[in-house]
């Protein structure tokens, strides 16, 4: 799934060209590359699909050449992932009724990739054997507020495999505390295994109007008509994530605990967390930026300008070409909101 705008990596991320098309880590790929490279080494590059908004399908051709183009799969508009997840499922379920498939976000850090094409095969094979939509969870390392939670049993129902009991969307922070003390809660991973099967039923049950659109419309998927249907279909599709959707409400929710090195990057918090830091805890992305009694600050500026700091702590300081934005890093959560702000009194001219 490659079709977000990462609003809260802005200003360095943009709308014409949003952070999973970007080098947030300075590694030398963007976090797409990554993503479609950690899945080539168990699946074949034919069987991998992006989905992706249609203003952004060129940009995911020039940055995987070797993915068949009938594998970019181009969503009209905008509509969160339960519409992503219901056009994918069935395509692939037109394509193969018996396919398994696994739905990640392209914009993950994931620095075991080892452990994490084992704990994706096991998945998959769960999901071969079982009538059952799983999703992998990542042992909590701290009281996090910026992540969703999933509660399960205690006993597994198979190797590592564990039946879900709640799911909670980010908590403050005195709950997630509890969460971590409990023992039995571990944070929203956001990527789902199931096979195609399994999940074109939960839609069924669940998002009923919507699954009947693509029901209406199976005989154009897969063909030349498909581009003009799903335009029609995405025109009446409800607003709403796969989590709210189907996950939440299903009972045949299972989870993997995992612990392959994983962060959604989410935040500027988040990338500071993972990138080289000075010996006053600075983490500096630019050539030419100088830093004098600053502390624990995430800093990005172009590499032909000169950006000198002082006297700064836990602060977020992102320059480019046309934006500055300087913000306190406790306050990261709510750059959405200020990019709303922006929005509200500039337009979208600096989006």
């Amino acid at each position: 799934m490659a079709g977000g705008i990462g609003s809260r990596f802005w200003p360095y991320s943009r709308t014409d060209y949003p952070k999973q098309f970007l080098d947030i880590l300075n590694t030398g790929k963007t976090l797409l590359q990554w993503t479609y490279e950690r899945f080539t080494q168990f699946i074949p590059e034919e069987n991998i699909y992006v989905v992706t908004h249609h203003h952004y399908a060129d940009t995911v051709a020039k940055q995987l050449p070797n993915l068949p183009t009938d594998n970019i799969v181009s969503e009209p508009s905008r509509k969160n992932t339960a519409p992503c997840v219901a056009y994918i499922s069935h395509k692939i379920h037109k394509k193969d009724p018996k396919a398994s498939m696994i739905c990640a976000p392209a914009d993950h850090l994931i620095m075991d990739a080892t452990s994490f094409t084992t704990t994706c095969l096991n998945a998959l094979l769960f999901a071969q054997k079982h009538s059952a939509l799983l999703t992998l969870g990542i042992k909590p390392t701290r009281p996090d507020t910026g992540y969703g939670y999933i509660q399960y049993e205690t006993e597994q129902v198979a190797d590592n495999v564990y039946k879900v009991k709640t799911f909670t969307e980010k908590p403050n922070l005195e709950l997630a505390k509890t969460f971590l003390k409990s023992g039995d809660f571990l944070w929203n991973a956001g990527i789902f295994v199931w096979n195609a099967k399994s999940i074109v039923q939960a839609l069924a049950t669940y998002l009923p109007e919507m699954d009947e659109l693509f029901v209406q419309s199976n005989a154009a998927l897969n063909t030349p008509a498909e581009k003009e249907t799903i335009e029609r279909i995405y025109s009446q599709c409800t607003n709403i994530s796969i989590d709210y959707g189907i996950m939440e409400k299903a009972d045949n929710v299972y989870v993997i605990p995992s612990n392959f090195g994983w962060s959604d990057l989410g935040t500027w918090a988040s990338a500071y967390e993972n990138l080289e830091k000075d010996y006053l805890g600075n983490a500096v992305q630019g050539k030419n930026v100088m830093v004098i009694d600053a502390t624990k600050c995430m800093v990005k500026a172009p590499n032909d300008k000169l950006v000198l700091l002082q006297g700064l702590d836990d602060m977020i300081v992102i320059d480019t070409t046309d934006v500055l934005l300087i913000c306190k890093k406790q306050n990261e959560q709510q750059i959405k909101e200020y990019v709303a702000e922006v929005k509200r009194h500039k337009g979208d001219k600096f989006m």
